[in-house]
């Protein structure tokens, strides 16, 4: 079973690696003042230690440092990405991508370095990085191949097409949600005719993902399933879904709804902004409303996160 990524707005790749779980420890003896004390000097040190290390010193470890250190050194570029001008992005990307084609995807070690360096890859914008991306899509490890699909949605590239097309025809239902969303984030025409079969897969968020997909494409096959989405009692009895995860589908559904201008799907959406009990789910469905009724109709962009 490969692991999931969050919505793409979320940065959602992080949520790949398991975090370790804290341990509480209890101090009997030592005064508070002493224990405060120490706390606050190793949050100093470590604000020292981390804040100065660039990408630079990350890519550094990836390729010297010990098997443990490399990829939590992958996993940490890939989440502390800075704000780099359009020279130090195009240094990085390429210095990335040749330490990435470095690895091997057989060897152990490298492997969970390359799932996080794809991430990079994709994260940065490197269109350069399509072809081994594409190649990574492919890997033995299910993780990097969700990942580098991932990546090939960041980067919108249409070359990307028939890989992800490929890979919405996988055996695990992971990869096929992922792949629903990046046929969507590829905005291409001809990505529509696998869409509409993926709107009947057997997995519920599979549907969800093909749906918002068809919207950003402009066709309006999935609002059945979109409309299932914005009803809370539909939505539990197609999934087991935590309130944060039910409130991403509605909000994911409301808007795939104003990018179509579903005007038939206003007394639900006029229903979702009375009565739901999620605060930003109403405000979704007022600025739905609002799109609906408008001679414009439209929110703005055409961003949509995956859901699920």
């Amino acid at each position: 079973m490969t692991q999931e990524l969050p919505p793409e707005d979320e940065a959602s790749a992080e949520e790949a690696v398991a975090e370790g779980r804290g341990t509480v420890t209890r101090f009997f003896l030592l005064p508070l003042l002493v224990v405060g004390t120490a706390v606050a000097v190793f949050w100093i040190f470590s604000r020292m230690t981390f804040e100065r290390r660039t990408p630079a010193d990350y890519l550094q470890e990836v390729r010297g440092g010990t098997a443990n250190r490399r990829w939590q050194a992958a996993f940490e570029l890939s989440r502390s990405l800075p704000n780099l001008d359009a020279p130090e992005r195009a240094a990085l990307a390429a210095e990335t991508l040749r330490t990435f084609q470095s690895l091997s995807p057989s060897r152990a070690e490298d492997v969970p370095v390359r799932r996080y360096l794809a991430l990079v890859l994709g994260k940065l914008g490197a269109r350069e990085a399509v072809d081994a991306l594409i190649a990574a899509s492919k890997d033995p490890d299910p993780d990097t191949r969700l990942y580098a699909v991932w990546a090939l949605g960041k980067l919108g590239d249409p070359r990307a097409l028939a890989t992800v097309t490929e890979a919405s025809l996988s055996e695990d239902a992971g990869m096929r949600k992922m792949a629903a969303y990046v046929l969507g984030q590829l905005h291409d025409p001809a990505a529509v005719p696998r869409l509409q079969v993926l709107l009947g897969d057997r997995v519920a968020d599979v549907r969800w993902n093909a749906a918002i997909a068809l919207a950003s494409l402009s066709d309006a096959a999935g609002v059945p399933v979109l409309r299932s989405m914005i009803d809370r009692e539909a939505l539990a009895r197609q999934a087991t879904l935590s309130g944060d995860q039910s409130e991403v589908a509605m909000v994911g559904a409301l808007k795939a709804l104003a990018l179509l201008r579903d005007v038939g799907s206003l007394p639900l959406v006029e229903k979702v902004a009375r009565e739901d009990p999620n605060l930003r789910v109403r405000s979704a469905a007022r600025e739905t409303m609002a799109a609906l009724r408008s001679p414009s109709g439209n929110l703005e962009g055409r961003r949509t996160v995956l859901v699920g």
